[in-house]
């Protein structure tokens, strides 16, 4: 008789020391591509904040898409005064909102809410003199931001005024940055919806953490008339206390 086949011996299993370091091993790799992807949206918005655009980058970051907004954009840049003050080297051309992250601009009044197509219809062109000494900005308030049909609403003005001439002052404090102590806007003249304006602004006074300003709204107009002042307002800024460790939404550069 031919003996039977002996049975195979059982599959040798893994050592436990190895079977460990395998289960440790997959633990590693399925626990870091989860917190990759959770803490991938931190990362990027504290990139943007680190890495923030320079002036001159602020000026190649908007393209408009719809026809409205490059006609806005065209008569902007095509403007005498625009020409002129870009032939001024005392001034640093910039538009500031475009230097606000885009994962904080939907939380920005100015930076996000109020600008688009119908509201501030393109970002602000923005020229500020070294020292906080004075600004100049442009802007095409749209139908979108009316109290009274067809009229641009006086708070919405009086919003403008309290950043231009904030922004106006801060190169001339400490640490650059400052809050409204107080605003006072006098209204001259209606504002018409659809319209260009000009925000002037100048730095008055400075003492230590505090800086006055003056500035008014005007319409833009061709070369050689008169523009017709909309509202004027004067103010007082004053930087906080440990300002240094604020948390800065415009990120201050060495030209201001």
């Amino acid at each position: 008789t031919i003996p039977s086949p002996s049975p195979s011996p059982p599959p040798s299993q893994p050592s436990l020391l190895l079977r460990t370091l395998t289960f440790f091993g997959i633990a590693i790799v399925f626990t870091s591509v989860g917190f990759s992807i959770t803490a991938y949206p931190a990362f990027t918005a504290a990139n943007a904040i680190l890495n923030t655009p320079s002036d001159e980058d602020t000026l190649k970051l908007y393209t408009p898409t719809d026809a409205k907004s490059i006609e806005v954009e065209a008569f902007i840049n095509n403007h005498p005064i625009v020409k002129e003050l870009r032939s001024r080297p005392e001034f640093t051309e910039s538009r500031p909102h475009l230097k606000i992250p885009e994962s904080q601009r939907a939380h920005n009044l100015t930076g996000g809410t109020l600008l688009g197509p119908g509201r501030v219809q393109v970002p602000p062109y923005v020229w500020m003199e070294a020292g906080g000494k004075s600004l100049v900005s442009i802007s095409y308030l749209g139908e979108d931001l009316c109290g009274h049909p067809k009229i641009v609403h006086g708070g919405f003005l009086a919003t403008m005024l309290d950043e231009g001439l904030g922004r106006c002052c801060f190169g001339a404090l400490p640490n650059k940055i400052g809050m409204t102590a107080f605003l006072t806007v006098n209204y001259r003249a209606p504002t018409p919806a659809d319209t260009f304006v000009v925000l002037r602004a100048t730095t008055t006074r400075v003492e230590g953490r505090k800086a006055w300003v003056e500035g008014r709204i005007e319409t833009l107009v061709a070369e050689g008339e008169t523009p017709k002042v909309l509202c004027e307002a004067n103010a007082l800024f004053i930087e906080p206390r440990h300002a240094e460790t604020m948390t800065r939404i415009y990120p201050i550069h060495e030209v201001i």
